[in-house]
């Protein structure tokens, strides 16, 4: 943590939005974005999100990695959507629905309606020579379901042009062109219920899929001769007979035109002419998140024929400004010598433990064959590296020789040196460490349309010793609109999370964290941390964690239990009435199929109810992770709207926006409410992310460009 400038919003504050897209345009500069899908065939965004043409989907997928953010306006509604590419087969994301002529009847106060929904698309086939692309896919079906729909469509390219064909259920159906298909299997499938999703809605529709009569859909696109262009023709299926909300609009054609045109390798504008009466604008704009990366200005590599530093006290030093390693000490053993410390700058280990072995050859003697790197964090040990020295450096001089530096280096479980080891320099804890710089929290898709909040955010830490720390965070509010904030609810559940608005707007300087936190290596594999203050925004008390951890396995098992009370709206010292036992048994898995990362969750939440939180993420090599999660509780009827909670996040490294090596990251999530059940304590630290050193990931593979 050290003096740095601190972008986007921490995870852990409950005011969670829209900010993936904020903090990749304040970090993209035109080198980190690769070759854009604007004015591409087939690559476009439909005006619901997700690719497609218009009104309707089609069977492509974006890229791998991709990210789209769409506004569309036809009105009565304006769309804004954000989709992801997790994998090559499967296309997510989020949208909301503002319903210019209808208002929200719960808020009373004129506002437009704001519908939010999830859709998700499956590719079954990829195209061949002689065979479409075929997708199914699923549309609102994580929220009221208003526009809920379902699909089954085919794409074939040819030549200059892109066709397709589908059929669809629901509002993709509304034509009904063709009875039900399921009608034989229950009577059931021939209607279509009217209100799916559950009374409060944000329930998936199951009592829907596949259900009532269908229509066909499709289209094609052709890119005209001038690269930019792409023009669109499309039949819908949906009638405007039985918009939601009995906001039935009249529709002279079946038939919608459009075009979409690149204004630039990654942002899009689109136009066209639907139902034969309505106009249609809106913007795209793309990002490519699998393959952010940035050209680096790091430290030179140190010549490993240099002469000797003054002292080892030098070399540590310098270990810690170019080969990013914090030291605790530097030992001598035999033909050995061992740095342990921790990492501050690269991402890769690989990449520090290069640059560090090139600085030691300066400084050892001819006796010394093996340098080795026992990494910590927080005062935990989590493994080594070791590597040959003479095929190090050959590999430095030669680049025909990296390969076998490569065979020669080795990782393991951490390993302690013998009571005899030569302690050549050993660093007391770095004391003191502060940080001072701004943060934006943001909030989109309520009812209270946006609301935002620029703070100064004040951070320090005191470390006691190498694994126990005071640390802190004072926020000064410079600028706001959460005077718009309502709170507009229907849940019978202590209101653990939805005091948010009194807590923004009591006072504008207050103290968000400051707790004492401590760690200890208990055995081989376990690992423990025990926390006790201000813990975050909201509460205050005390909590540890325990965690299973081997040695670079898929699977990883925590348990937390935290006794905690409601601090008052001032974010001062004082504290509310309301006090809670609050834990979860946690198991993590890299599941092994598209580097997706499970995480199952099963506990007692912040209101007293008892449930189930899934969470699934996929990082890409450039770092970004993408996930969702999901949470269902025993709370029932009392959860109030949305029967349960749900979200996006998005975890972008600084590495792949900025010229120097980072280890930071910028996390920020999405969430379409903000409820009291499900409500988890946000922990400010926690024990898989402080032992991620254990997992070698690309370890090896980083090895190619750690020259």
């Amino acid at each position: 943590m050290r003096n740095k400038l601190t972008v986007g919003v921490r995870p852990q504050n409950p005011l969670k939005g829209l900010t993936p897209v904020a903090v990749l345009l304040a970090g993209v500069a035109g080198p980190v974005l690769a070759e854009g899908l604007a004015g591409e065939l087939g690559a476009g965004q439909s005006d619901f999100g997700g690719v497609g043409l218009m009104q309707t989907p089609t069977a492509r997928m974006a890229p791998l990695g991709a990210m789209s953010v769409t506004w569309s306006r036809t009105q009565p509604y304006r769309r804004y959507n954000v989709f992801f590419q997790p994998t090559e087969w499967f296309e997510g994301g989020f949208r909301y629905v503002e319903v210019e002529n209808r208002e929200f009847v719960a808020a009373g106060d004129g506002r437009a309606n704001l519908d939010k929904g999830f859709d998700m698309k499956l590719r079954l086939l990829e195209e061949t020579r002689y065979w479409p692309q075929v997708a199914l896919g699923l549309r609102d079906v994580g929220g009221t379901t208003l526009f809920g729909a379902e699909y089954l469509v085919a794409s074939k390219r040819w030549y200059d042009f892109d066709l397709t064909l589908g059929l669809g259920w629901g509002y993709l159906g509304n034509q009904s062109d063709v009875d039900s298909p399921f009608g034989w299997v229950a009577e059931s499938f021939d209607e279509r219920p009217g209100r799916a999703g559950g009374d409060q809605g944000g329930e998936f529709a199951v009592d829907a899929l596949f259900r009532g009569p269908m229509a066909l859909f499709g289209g094609v696109e052709w890119q005209t001769p001038w690269q930019p262009l792409v023009l669109q023709l499309e039949v819908e299926g949906n009638d405007y007979a039985n918009e939601p909300q009995n906001n039935d609009q009249e529709q002279d054609s079946r038939m919608n035109l459009g075009a979409r045109l690149a204004l630039s390798d990654n942002l899009e504008l689109k136009a066209g002419w639907q139902r034969g009466n309505t106009a249609m604008a809106g913007l795209s704009y793309n990002i490519d998140l699998a393959g952010l990366s940035q050209v680096k200005g790091d430290p030179a590599l140190a010549d490993p024929a240099a002469p000797p530093r003054e002292s080892w006290s030098a070399v540590s030093q310098e270990l810690e400004d170019d080969a990013g390693i914090l030291v605790s000490r530097i030992t001598r053993q035999g033909g050995d010598i061992t740095v342990t410390g921790e990492p501050t700058t690269y991402p890769s280990l690989m990449h520090s433990e290069v640059r560090a072995g090139r600085i030691l050859n300066a400084q050892a003697d001819d006796q010394v064959e093996r340098f080795r790197f026992r990494w910590e964090n927080r005062g935990m040990p989590l493994r080594e590296g070791v590597h040959d020295r003479q095929a190090l450096v050959a590999a430095a001089g030669a680049e025909d020789r990296e390969e076998d530096h490569l065979y020669g280096v080795y990782a393991h479980a951490e390993l302690r040196d013998n009571p005899g080891a030569e302690v050549l320099h050993a660093n007391p804890p770095q004391r003191f460490q502060w940080s001072l710089g701004p943060r934006l929290d943001q909030n989109f898709g309520g009812p209270d349309g946006y609301l935002y909040r620029l703070l100064a955010v004040l951070e320090a830490e005191y470390r006691t010793d190498r694994n126990g720390w005071f640390s802190g965070q004072l926020a000064w509010t410079a600028l706001e609109n959460l005077d718009d904030y309502e709170y507009i609810a229907d849940s019978d559940l202590p209101r653990v999370r939805t005091f948010i608005g009194d807590y923004l707007s009591e006072s504008t300087f207050g103290i968000e964290s400051l707790q004492y936190t401590r760690t200890a290596k208990l055995g081989d594999n376990w690992y423990a941390m025990g926390y006790g203050g201000l813990l975050e925004m909201m509460y205050a008390g005390v909590g540890g964690e325990l965690m299973y951890r081997p040695f670079n396995s898929p699977l990883a098992l925590g348990v937390d239990m935290n006794w905690v009370r409601q601090r008052e709206f001032d974010q001062g010292f004082g504290l509310r009435d309301y006090d809670a036992w609050t834990g979860h048994l946690t198991a993590y898995l890299e599941t092994g199929i598209e580097d997706v990362l499970a995480q199952v969750s099963v506990g007692r939440y912040l209101a007293g109810d008892v449930g189930t939180t899934l969470d699934l993420s996929r990082e890409f090599a450039s770092g970004v992770r993408v996930g969702a999660w999901g949470t269902w509780t025993d709370a029932g009827d009392a959860f109030g709207e949305g029967g349960f909670d749900k979200g996006l996040y998005l975890s972008v490294p600084f590495n792949a926006l900025f010229t120097r090596s980072s280890r930071d990251r910028a996390d920020v999530a999405w969430q379409p409410l903000t409820r009291d059940g499900g409500a988890t304590l946000e922990r400010r630290y926690n024990l898989y992310d402080v032992t991620e050193e254990r997992d070698l990931d690309g370890y090896w593979d980083e090895h190619a460009t750690a020259w």
